[in-house]
Parts: C-alpha cells; sequence; structure tokens
C-alpha cells in the first residue's frame, strides 16, 4: 500500500511539474482568430456551405493544431497540418451541410498546443428552401395563336 501511495505521488509531482511548465513558458505559441464566429446569413439550400476562419500564431514557438471537431456530423472543420510559424497566419476550413433547411448554430473545438487552449468557434445562419421555377400547366404544350399560323 505504502508503495503505491508513493507511486501515485511522484506521478502527480510530475504532472504537476509538467503542467506549471507548460503554464509559464513564455516562448509557447499562441492561437488567435480574427473572428470567433462565422455568420452566412441566409442561404440557399444546397449553396456552398464552406467558410474559413483565419487565426494567427502570436507566440514564439510554432502552432500545432492538433484537432478540430465539429458539433455534428454537419459541421466538418479541417485544420492545417503543417505546424503554423511564429508570426504566420493559417486557416481552418468548416464546411456545413446546407442540404438542411432552417436556422442553425453549430460549434467547433480547436485543440492545439497554444498556450492559450483549447478555442471555441461558431458558425450560424439560416438554410432556405432552394425556390423552384414553375411553370404552370396550362402553358406547357400550347403555342400561340401567331405560331400556329
Amino acid at each position: 500500500m505504502k508503495k503505491l501511495f508513493l507511486t501515485l505521488s511522484f506521478v502527480a509531482a510530475g504532472l504537476l511539474a509538467v503542467a506549471q511548465e507548460a503554464e509559464t513558458n513564455p516562448n509557447a505559441p499562441a492561437i488567435e482568430f480574427e473572428k470567433d464566429v462565422i455568420d452566412y446569413g441566409t442561404i440557399e439550400q444546397g449553396a456552398n456551405g464552406e467558410r474559413v476562419f483565419v487565426f494567427k500564431n502570436t507566440g514564439k514557438e510554432p502552432l500545432i493544431i492538433t484537432s478540430a471537431k465539429g458539433s455534428c456530423g454537419c459541421t466538418v472543420p479541417t485544420p492545417p497540418k503543417e505546424p503554423i510559424a511564429p508570426g504566420e497566419t493559417g486557416e481552418l476550413k468548416v464546411k456545413y451541410d446546407t442540404k438542411r433547411i432552417g436556422p442553425f448554430t453549430k460549434s467547433v473545438t480547436v485543440n492545439s498546443n497554444a498556450s492559450n487552449g483549447t478555442q471555441q468557434l461558431r458558425i450560424k445562419g439560416t438554410v432556405k428552401q432552394k425556390e423552384e421555377v414553375k411553370t404552370s400547366p396550362e402553358k406547357e404544350g400550347q403555342t400561340s395563336l401567331l405560331e400556329q399560323k
């Protein structure tokens, strides 16, 4: 029992030291998004649902986005695969499935090695039903009097 307690104590102390080191690293990368909400406005069903969140690494070490996850299957984020150098900008692409009609508000959770931790982004808007061109049945197949002569 004493060995277990001693082992757990060392593990806890080690984790605490690593956590404190990460918090106090003055050179750590930092991620700063131009916007944390993108408003699609009102768009038509089937319209292009792709948008881009632009961000900058304001830290002093390369920024690595380890994951980006949408709040549902209708929201698909695509983070950059390469590290973002200090002072450089990057893009996180988000695609919303515009086949779904009605208002939407979705979130994207971004995890990285940045000192400012996990970031929450949002997309919102309204998808309206695509308007179809309708022809009246009485005009179909009819010719005008001028065309008949």
